[in-house]
């Protein structure tokens, strides 16, 4: 039975995460649908978090212009369009409807900034609309729309890029490839390290919708609830409604390399214990959470980690993966670089430290009109989002899960299946057909 089960897992992961252990992008770049030096217009869906860094990103791209900024706050919209114009010369449209921005014809690629709950959505009407997406992590907000989003950019054809720009580390890959060569061993686990200073953020009132912010479209497929500071703009993260904690944030990086590093899809059991600590504010999230993902069949396990305060590093890593095989460990720290212990003496073995363009290789693959060329595809958005999706299940459930993997439902357990997807708020409503 476990041999055959083990044949199952693996016909499965060749279908639907081979994409995720691809380590070489190619170097020629087939001419399609767009010349070397055509132009690429692109759109930044959400300006005031990681939207920045998006605008950054993009603008270092040879031909790549940024049209669009899309804010349903337009006072935060017009503040980034104004540094955009002071800094790089140049104007932008800012619009508060995101569909605004898939109607323009000329607009090639929108990369996805907002809040989590936006994600898929945001990425499924951009798949329908003709565009590119680059989505930041998480891809989803839960289990079931990440599926969708995989369909949509299949049945659409389109380029979806995940924001886990360790996947375009040079260090980061050629430490994934030892690990497949045996450098350390058979590697057996993976630990995942989250250790963030996350601080009280209080409990604010409810107020008046501040002037500039369209807060039903900021809302959008989430419950419509009394306006309050508590979520607007960046605390909606420890917010079920609309993020997903700390593993769901900042963790999406590291159950990407967890999965990536051991080669393994989803889990067949979930475990997590956690819970809040230190503040007594409206977080509804855990600060602390361990969480544990057993795979039988390959017998492997992931460790997963978050912490919120003052905290020892593991080996000099305090955000990013440790690898464990029978000859050594191996530590990854942040985005772009790794080391290797091996032996009794963990003497020191190889090592490297190099980073990568991650938007480069989402333009690269716009440019040649083929997805397989992104380092992060839309298949590990979704399944490395679901990984901290079911951590977070097994915390609200409280109990062990079992998980079937290539049905993407619990076994026997209505309960936990009722956190697989979510009551969308119309007209927000991620499609069952896409």
């Amino acid at each position: 039975m476990e041999k055959n089960n083990l044949e199952s897992r693996r016909s499965f992961l060749q279908k639907t995460t081979a994409a995720t252990a691809l380590l070489t992008v190619p170097s020629i770049i087939p001419a399609h649908a767009f010349g070397a030096n055509d132009r690429v217009n692109a759109a930044v869906l959400g300006v005031n978090g990681r939207g920045k860094s998006h605008i950054e990103g993009l603008m270092e791209q040879k031909n790549v212009e940024i049209t669009t900024f899309v804010d349903p706050d337009l006072v935060v919209g017009n503040e980034r369009a104004g540094e955009f114009e002071k800094k790089y010369g140049k104007k932008v449209k800012v619009v508060q409807d995101m569909r605004k921005a898939f109607d323009d014809k000329d607009l090639d690629v929108v990369t996805v900034a907002t809040p989590n709950h936006w994600h898929t959505l945001a990425t499924i009407w951009a798949c329908q609309a003709g565009k590119d997406v680059y989505v930041e992590k998480p891809g989803s907000h839960n289990i079931w729309e990440g599926r969708k989003m995989v369909e949509a950019a299949h049945k659409y054809n389109r380029v979806v890029q995940h924001g886990v720009q360790l996947r375009s580390s040079t260090a980061i890959r050629e430490a994934v490839q030892l690990l497949r060569d045996g450098y350390i061993g058979k590697v057996y686990m993976a630990r995942g390290l989250v250790f963030r200073k996350r601080g009280d953020i209080g409990n604010k009132p409810n107020e008046p919708v501040p002037e500039g912010l369209d807060y039903n479209l900021w809302t959008g497929p989430a419950h419509m609830r009394p306006f309050t500071r508590n979520i607007v703009h960046y605390n909606w993260h420890w917010h079920w409604e609309y993020g997903n904690g700390d593993v769901g944030n900042q963790g999406i990086h590291e159950t990407d390399l967890c999965m990536w590093g051991l080669d393994v899809g989803l889990p067949n059991k979930i475990t997590a214990m956690g819970g809040k600590f230190l503040f007594d504010d409206c977080k509804e999230t855990p600060e602390v959470l361990t969480s544990v993902y057993h795979y039988p069949a390959e017998k492997k396990i992931i460790q997963f980690e978050v912490r919120p305060w003052y905290t020892n590093a593991e080996d000099g890593s305090s955000v990013g993966n440790i690898f464990y095989g029978d000859k050594g460990y191996m530590v990854i720290k942040g985005y772009d670089t790794y080391d290797t212990y091996l032996g009794d003496k963990k003497e020191p073995g190889k090592s490297g430290k190099a980073g990568g363009d991650h938007f480069k290789n989402f333009i690269d693959a716009v440019r040649a009109r083929d997805p397989k060329m992104v380092n992060a595809p839309v298949e590990s958005a979704h399944l490395s989002s679901a990984l901290a999706h079911l951590g977070n299940i097994a915390y609200r459930t409280g109990r062990v899960l079992e998980f079937d993997p290539i049905k993407e439902k619990f076994v026997n357990d209505p309960e936990a299946d009722k956190y697989l997807s979510r009551q969308y708020r119309a007209p927000f409503i991620v499609p069952d057909k896409v």
